[in-house]
């Protein structure tokens, strides 16, 4: 069974800052795993791109209330009948070389600006959420290949164990053989036997280091070093030491709201949503605003009876200083407003739509996780009494086989059963850990191995 079907949940909340270091760890904890992909992770770099752009965002909303300064230099040339200084028409070839600088102000904009600031503000949070999330499933993307690593670490002591039990066996066979208590064929048996499960602790070890190149590959190492390795930890008792964590699912997701990111996102997108229709309402009011500027320029006559004043007269007489207030009033604009306000009412609706069907998902996924907790329990249980049986078995198969009164493919049968039962467990206890991981994650507990 695959282990990464039974952690697509857990450890999605942990999210530590990972310390850089020169050199990387020899044998990898899930925290480093997880630290490290963090890091280096183009996808989730993306979405840091992301929330930085929504920061952009939000600064050009704020200087919005700045004003505008702009700055114009302009030359003409008029043949024929051109204004005079004066702004007499006459005919006359001129130039005229003009300099301004001008000014401009929102002062009241009917609100549009200070909910745009809002809107923009809560895009930034929910960006946020949405990286955090990014990191959640990235985790749980990590935890799975680290978790198949120690499955698969654990069949292989599995096979290694069914060799070391043949390998006794053929001694043993042997000894039989020479004490004429069992014929020639059963060592030959026992010895295929060997073979077999050597081939198979070989494949049980290539899975291993297939997992491990996963898992390195998931944490976008360049290269897999032959040191590569995780750490496994130990988890003794798993019964009694989670089973403070198989609470209720309304407990939990009554936890869950408050701490998952996709939670926040969602009521944060409702909320800038909200200020989005105060700024189509905007529209429906009047805008007020300040303007002042100040402008100069030289006028040069080639024909007609008008003298050219002196470049530093013209200056001194030519400048016009301007101060003013323009009041803008909403007649009618083709309905665009009102069509605009009624886009932002219908987007208000689909964001409380989303939002109701996020929480509803989480609550599913809690009630499935509960009931999975719950049978994975009994099952590793169970699991458990089986080996049991199936070691009493085999240790009953192996002193008849020394006795002579068994043949090997019956002893074989029995050290079959035995494994089949060892690495039933072994995906038992696994598949209970994690599934109680699961309820823990969704709770908001920081999730560690």
């Amino acid at each position: 069974m695959n282990i990464k079907l039974l952690c697509l949940a857990a450890f999605a909340g942990f999210s530590p800052a990972f310390a850089q270091n020169d050199s990387l760890p020899s044998a990898w904890t899930l925290e480093n795993c997880i630290q490290y992909a963090q890091e280096h992770n183009i996808t989730l770099k993306q979405k840091q791109q992301e929330e930085k752009q929504r920061e952009v965002e939000l600064h050009t909303s704020r200087f919005s209330w700045l004003p505008d300064l702009n700055a114009a230099l302009n030359q003409n040339f008029d043949f024929g009948r051109s204004p005079s200084r004066t702004g007499v028409i006459a005919d006359q070839n001129s130039a005229n070389t003009s300099v301004s600088i001008s000014l401009s102000m929102p002062i009241f904009d009917g609100l549009r600006t200070p909910n745009d600031i809002k809107a923009k503000k809560l895009n930034l949070q929910a960006a946020t959420e949405s990286l955090n999330k990014a990191r959640e499933d990235l985790a749980v993307n990590i935890a799975s290949y680290f978790l198949q690593v120690l499955y698969n670490r654990e069949l292989e002591q599995v096979a290694r164990l069914q060799v070391d039990f043949s390998a006794k066996q053929v001694e043993q066979t042997k000894a039989l053989v020479d004490a004429g208590r069992q014929p020639l064929s059963e060592l030959y048996n026992i010895k295929a036997q060997l073979a077999q499960d050597e081939v198979s602790l070989t494949e049980a070890s290539n899975n291993v280091r297939l997992a491990l190149l996963d898992l390195a590959q998931a944490l976008e190492l360049e290269r897999l070093e032959a040191q590569f390795d995780v750490s496994a930890p130990e988890i003794n008792d798993p019964i009694e030491r989670y089973m403070s964590s198989i609470l209720p699912p309304d407990d939990i997701y009554n936890r869950a709201l408050a701490v998952k990111p996709q939670i926040r996102e969602q009521e944060l997108l409702l909320q800038s949503q909200q200020k989005q229709l105060r700024v189509a309402q905007a529209a429906y009011y009047p805008q007020l605003s300040f303007g002042a500027s100040y402008s100069n320029g030289y006028y040069h006559y080639y024909t007609g009876d008008v003298e050219s004043l002196p470049f530093s007269d013209q200056l001194n007489q030519n400048g016009r200083k301007t101060l003013g207030f323009t009041l803008t009033i909403p007649l009618f604009n083709r309905f665009q407003t009102r069509n605009a306000v009624r886009s932002a009412r219908i987007a208000i609706l689909n964001q409380q739509l989303q939002m109701d069907d996020t929480k509803k998902t989480l609550y599913k996924e809690i009630q499935q996780a509960y009931y999975n907790a719950t049978a994975a329990q009994k099952k590793y249980q169970s699991a458990g009494k089986s080996v049991l049986a199936a070691r009493e078995a085999f240790v009953y198969a192996e002193n008849k086989y020394a006795a002579g009164k068994s043949t090997v493919y019956e002893l074989n049968e029995s050290k079959t059963q035995y494994a089949k039962s060892l690495a039933e467990e072994v995906q038992a206890k696994y598949e209970y850990v994690f599934r109680v991981k699961i309820l823990e994650f969704y709770a908001g507990e920081e999730l560690r191995l």
